[in-house]
Order: C-alpha cells, then sequence, then structure tokens
C-alpha cells in the first residue's frame, strides 16, 4: 500500500505531497476551494493547517480530508486499475 509521508500546503490551494514509492509533487486543489466544507481554505491558515492524518488520510480539520489514493492518482496520472491490481478485469476467453 503506498503511503502519504509528508504533505504541505502552497499558494493558490496547491499542496506539495510526498508518498512511500518515491512519487512526489504538486496537486492543484484549486477547483475544490470554496466549495462545501472546502469553504473554510478561504481562512489562510486552515489551507495552511494540511497535514497527514493518522489513517493516513490528508486532513485539515476533522471535517476537511482527501483520501490519499485519489490524490497520488491525481499526481501520478495514474488510473483506479494502476493503484489497485485488483480492479483489473480478469481475462476471460469464451471456450466453444
Amino acid at each position: 500500500m503506498i503511503k502519504p509521508l509528508s504533505v504541505k500546503a502552497l499558494p493558490n490551494y496547491r499542496i506539495h505531497i510526498r508518498f512511500s514509492d518515491g512519487s512526489a509533487g504538486v496537486v492543484d486543489l484549486s477547483d475544490l476551494a470554496g466549495k462545501g466544507v472546502f469553504e473554510a481554505w478561504t481562512n489562510p491558515e486552515d489551507f495552511e493547517a494540511v497535514h497527514v492524518g493518522s489513517s493516513r488520510q490528508i486532513q485539515w480539520r476533522e471535517e476537511i480530508e482527501l483520501d490519499p489514493d485519489a490524490l497520488y492518482m491525481r499526481l501520478t496520472g495514474k488510473k483506479p486499475e494502476e493503484v489497485f491490481p485488483l480492479l483489473k478485469p480478469e481475462n476471460s476467453h469464451a471456450r466453444g
């Protein structure tokens, strides 16, 4: 299982995140800012409080968190089947 090791807030609702497989980089979260629970990010101090939570989630406050797997896919461009091999459909060949 790939785990987030560190996360840091950057300007313009971006975060720098580093994962246990060596992947690291910037993820733009500006598409979420100001919507629903992410309204809290309009206060810069709230956005800057990002951290890796106890269950490996990327968290701001108890009510604001993002799934690390979704962020990993956003960062790397990988598809769910690449991150979770069990999601790959099995090759089935019809017998006749």
